[in-house]
């Protein structure tokens, strides 16, 4: 299938490893010119090489307007944008009496306000030239919240309602907004953990972690011309751990 991405210019926030780089590593290719960016400066460039990505920006989404400066940073090297995808990390675990004042607004302005930030920067462009995908990654969690993961239950579960709610203004102008919901998946992170296969293959009934890569054509097929038609969706890729709808 000819996923219409050749020549589109996305921006993959959060790119220089895990299911960001798998995501911008599945647009390079499809012939799209893709741009990462991550805090991780001496990562960026490495895996930029690695996911075939022509530009890369260091920049810490968790410090206030920085996702935005992303945004038009990304606009002003590739020409314009048509892809946008959300991705920023996860804050501390905590139990809700555990959870400190800073760690309420370190996850606000990275989980919320950066989200924000970067689609209300990106969608002005998308719309003008009514074309556009934005994808925003959030986790299970935020349908079937997970123990002493507080912040990211609370925020994550709203980013799904704003999905929602944005999809509906901007779909007349050719934009979809669609959140990735990704479980248990082998990236480089629970790797480090120690998080085998057998550790959690009672809780997922593929009896496995997902692949980087199987998030990656996900993503891939959600920004394509042939998804046009799917907005405001929250898609999980979790090998069926969510029991919920």
């Amino acid at each position: 299938m000819d996923l219409g991405l050749r020549g589109k210019r996305a921006l993959v926030l959060g790119g220089s490893r895990g299911l960001g780089k798998a995501v911008a590593k599945a647009l390079a290719a499809e012939g799209a010119r893709v741009a990462i960016s991550s805090r991780s400066a001496e990562r960026l460039q490495a895996a930029a090489i690695e996911a075939g990505a022509e530009i890369f920006l260091p920049i810490d989404l968790a410090q206030p307007g920085h996702a935005r400066r992303a945004v038009e940073e990304a606009t002003r090297s590739l020409g314009g944008l048509d892809v946008l995808l959300v991705n920023t990390g996860g804050p501390p675990k905590a139990k809700f009496q555990e959870v400190t004042d800073a760690q309420w607004r370190a996850g606000f302005e990275s989980l919320w306000l950066g989200a924000i930030d970067c689609m209300q920067a990106a969608l002005p462009g998308m719309r003008a030239q009514k074309w556009g995908r934005v994808l925003v990654v959030t986790s299970v969690a935020a349908k079937e919240p997970m123990p002493a993961l507080t912040i990211s239950n609370g925020f994550r579960a709203g980013l799904l309602g704003l999905v929602k709610s944005l999809a509906h203004e901007v779909a007349i102008d050719g934009v979809t907004v669609n959140a990735l919901l990704p479980g248990f998946t082998r990236t480089e992170r629970l790797v480090e953990l120690g998080t085998t296969d057998a550790q959690i293959s009672a809780q997922v009934p593929a009896g496995r972690m997902g692949l980087p890569e199987e998030f990656g054509a996900a993503a891939a097929f959600l920004a394509s011309q042939p998804a046009a038609y799917i907005t405001g969706q929250a898609l999980a890729i979790d090998g069926g751990w969510m029991r919920g709808l």
